[in-house]
């Protein structure tokens, strides 16, 4: 564009100053245009700028910025000299010495005098350092207070047992029943040997008492419940044993207790046959029906053994379980209990006429009270299988020990 540009009616000269016109090649050639910017870059003289040098080189470091005030707009012609406008200057803040940085100079274009100066280098406040944010440590897991059970379902697919996550989580599913359920095996065989020194229907009571939680407790060892018809027909089995034995004294127990399971054993079957299950859970509920059908006519071996062999062998189991209840190390409990059952069956034996046979006694008596108990404990059992299988099934393991030492010490 041209910068013959009419201001007022007058021509504006772009090389006078206020004191006067200048040579061209004193001053720095600027341009006009129709910008935003009604101003024009001013005039820097040659000696401005080596004054500038000077005064710069001069300054002593920490360099304190100051109000560097600009120079008076040259106002065009015909309308008047404007206010003159200074920069405010930045708040003073606390600034680490930094060297001062020399001017620029560009080569000259036809004079020594045209120069551009470089621009000033203004203190840029340093960034505020930000303390990096500590780590946030991950959050542990919460364990579930009680416990955890899975959300049902209506596909047909069954929730998982307590046995089947305690696998699952690597636990082990025998869980002894206790000191509970041991006292109530304590005392149920000290009845039975109380029953044992009064006669055969004194032992009666307690028998048909061990008989029931023996019936009931096998099946839900199993884990089926409620099954009142199974229950039902095992319980019946021990009752048809106890009375063939007394139909029939001791001498014949042995006839009346295995010919009672082979009848039990034959209406078992028939009932399953009948039954309208799926094959898997009519063979399931035979097997269990079987097995505690048996158990029960099993513990009529009390009754038919000799009444000194019942006294020492309750007395033996009662010191047995007791003795395994306690919190002792893995290895020495059994142990324990099976000392604790021998020296039971020496001083039951010393009361009757076994003597010092009662600690052999005693001693087959807490063996098989232990792997009853460990029948009990089996299959992570609930606290209903602790006091029915668990109380019962010492004493009923135990019977066969009872009836077959106490005919050959006897």
């Amino acid at each position: 564009m041209s910068n013959d540009q009419y201001y007022g009616g007058q021509q504006h000269d772009p090389y006078a100053d206020a004191n006067g016109p200048q040579h061209p090649a004193e001053v720095t050639q600027t341009w006009e245009g129709q910008t935003w910017d009604t101003t024009y870059q001013p005039a820097v003289s040659y000696d401005r700028i080596q004054a500038d040098q000077a005064r710069g080189q001069a300054a002593e470091p920490p360099v304190q910025p100051q109000a560097v005030p600009l120079p008076q707009h040259q106002a065009p012609a015909g309308h008047g000299t404007p206010e003159p406008y200074e920069r405010q200057p930045y708040p003073q803040q606390q600034q680490q010495p930094y060297p001062q940085q020399p001017y620029e100079q560009y080569p000259s274009q036809g004079s020594p005098a045209a120069y551009h100066a470089a621009p000033v280098a203004e203190p840029v406040p340093a960034p505020a350092a930000f303390a990096a944010p500590a780590p946030v440590p991950a959050a542990d897991p919460v364990a579930p207070a009680g416990p955890a059970y899975s959300s049902p379902t209506t596909s047909g697919h069954t929730r998982l047992t307590d046995a089947q996550r305690a696998r699952a989580e690597g636990r082990s599913p025998i869980i002894d029943p206790g000191m509970r359920p041991a006292a109530l095996t304590a005392v149920l065989g000290l009845l039975l040997a109380g029953g044992a020194a009064l006669g055969s229907y004194g032992l009666l009571v307690p028998l048909v008492l061990l008989q029931g939680l023996t019936a009931a407790g096998w099946f839900r060892l199993n884990g089926m419940w409620p099954a009142r018809q199974g229950i039902a027909l095992a319980f019946l089995g021990g009752l048809v044993a106890d009375a063939a034995l007394l139909a029939t004294g001791r001498e014949h127990a042995a006839a009346a207790i295995l010919g009672t399971l082979g009848v039990w054993v034959l209406l078992c079957l028939v009932l399953q046959l009948r039954s309208h299950a799926d094959p898997d859970e009519r063979m399931y509920g035979l097997m269990a029906t079987i097995a505690s059908a048996a158990l029960t006519v099993v513990a009529t071996g009390h009754l038919g053994a000799a009444p000194d062999a019942v006294v020492v062998g309750g007395v033996a189991v009662a010191a047995a379980v007791l003795a395994r209840a306690l919190p002792l190390p893995g290895p020495v409990s059994p142990i324990a209990a099976l000392l604790a059952s021998a020296g039971a069956g020496i001083a039951a034996g010393g009361l009757t006429g076994l003597g010092t046979s009662g600690a052999l006694l005693g001693l087959g008596a807490g063996v098989c009270a232990l792997v009853g108990l460990r029948a009990a404990a089996y299959d992570y059992p609930s606290r209903f299988v602790h006091m029915t299988a668990g109380v019962a099934l010492p004493l009923t393991a135990a019977a066969p020990a009872v009836y077959l030492l106490g005919r050959a010490l006897v």
